[in-house]
């Protein structure tokens, strides 16, 4: 063998388990159909997931076109529309993995969810037509079988938004490792009694195996300060103070938050929730926030014709993305907090602004904290 042909084979014994070992680490799970593409129908699975729910209940949907579900797909033609029931049925559908899950590894999968805000059908109590529209939540299952529930790997929170949302299901089995994952909707817990609600589905990427250390959410790491030496020849330059920050377009009315009375509002009104707290860049509602949010829920209790949405800003200090994502995950937790008290989910929603309407100066420790605030705005009321 020549030599030069010598030393490519060599080159090649050596690199191809090398290349084949670093392929396979970055193998991924893949979904059969992951977004739950067919034809839009009712009462049946989409092609590659099994109906999981109970045998004397429709499957779940392909949609949209059925129930009055007219929402457009995040991804593809169509998606998958999972109900949760008052008799204490719920749907969901399973799938047999491309490779098992392995138990003491984690790994993670996106889903696009939302709920919808028309779902028609009957009552399975009554017999009556009732819109299944109050929120529920996804769970997901390891198994060795089709249905099978062997361990619960992730649970959502209350899908309350009636626009697609990314989330991100992290899973850690435990108990075993499982072949098959069961994506099924639920009620929310503690079920106090069970009601007639949806979740819409669609876009599921495939299962990438992960560091179990990794934080769920990637925060930013505060900038260390840049110290610098300053010219000897040269006096340090006196900066002036900045001038606090104007708010751009803010709305036209802000009151705080001790009392809320109906008086003086109207359509478009603010009121600042003062003493709403949280922890630095967490979106967890703490003890000390309970009464202010007692306030709004006596507030939407005397007056049922309020409709209201709840708004969450961040002082200047994380990056756009993530001062964004805070925001939002801030005014959801609010929003969340009021609706499983009992206000129905069409009176309440929620939006993050960022950084962008800042109240105060950011200069100061005080002018960011009132920054990172909470307000209500109300969005109808009659009369």
């Amino acid at each position: 063998m020549p030599l030069t042909n010598k030393l490519r084979w060599l080159v090649g014994m050596f690199l191809v388990p090398v290349l084949a070992t670093a392929q396979q680490k970055e193998e991924l799970t893949t979904f059969i159909n992951p977004s739950f593409e067919d034809l839009p129908k009712c009462c049946e699975a989409p092609t590659g997931w099994y109906n999981c729910g109970k045998s004397e209940e429709s499957p779940p949907d392909i949609q949209p076109g059925s129930f009055q579900v007219t929402k457009t797909p995040s991804h593809g033609e169509t998606y998958l529309g999972l109900v949760v029931r008052d008799n204490e049925t719920w749907e969901g559908v399973a799938q047999r993995l491309s490779q098992p899950l392995e138990q003491d590894e984690c790994y993670e999968f996106t889903l696009d969810l939302c709920r919808a805000e028309l779902y028609l059908s009957l009552s399975r109590t009554t017999g009556e037509e009732v819109n299944y529209a109050t929120p529920a939540k996804i769970r997901i299952w390891g198994g060795m079988g089709y249905c099978d529930k062997r361990e619960m790997l992730y649970e959502t929170p209350l899908i309350t938004t009636t626009r697609w949302l990314t989330y991100t299901m992290r899973v850690h089995p435990k108990k075993g490792a499982y072949t098959y994952l069961l994506i099924e909707a639920y009620f929310k817990t503690p079920t106090l009694f069970p009601y007639n609600g949806n979740i819409l589905v669609d876009n599921a990427s495939s299962i990438k195996k992960i560091d179990c250390n990794m934080k769920p959410m990637q925060e930013p790491e505060p900038a260390p300060p840049v110290i610098a030496a300053a010219p000897p020849a040269k006096p340090p330059v006196t900066r002036p103070k900045s001038p606090p920050a104007q708010p751009k377009s803010q709305p036209e009315q802000v009151a705080s938050a001790s009392k809320i009375s109906r008086s003086g509002l109207k359509k478009g009104s603010v009121i600042r929730l003062d003493k709403v707290y949280f922890d630095a860049d967490k979106y967890v509602i703490k003890s000390e926030s309970v009464p202010a949010l007692l306030e709004v829920y006596d507030f939407l209790m005397e007056n049922e014709d309020v409709v209201l949405e709840i708004g969450g800003h961040t002082n200047n200090r994380p990056t756009e993305d993530f001062a964004q994502t805070l925001s939002t995950s801030r005014a959801k937790s609010v929003a969340d907090w009021l609706i499983a008290k009992g206000i129905s989910a069409d009176r309440v929603q929620y939006k993050g602004y960022g950084k962008k309407y800042p109240i105060d100066t950011n200069a100061t420790a005080q002018g960011r904290k009132r920054n990172q605030r909470v307000e209500i705005k109300i969005l109808s009321m009659n009369g």
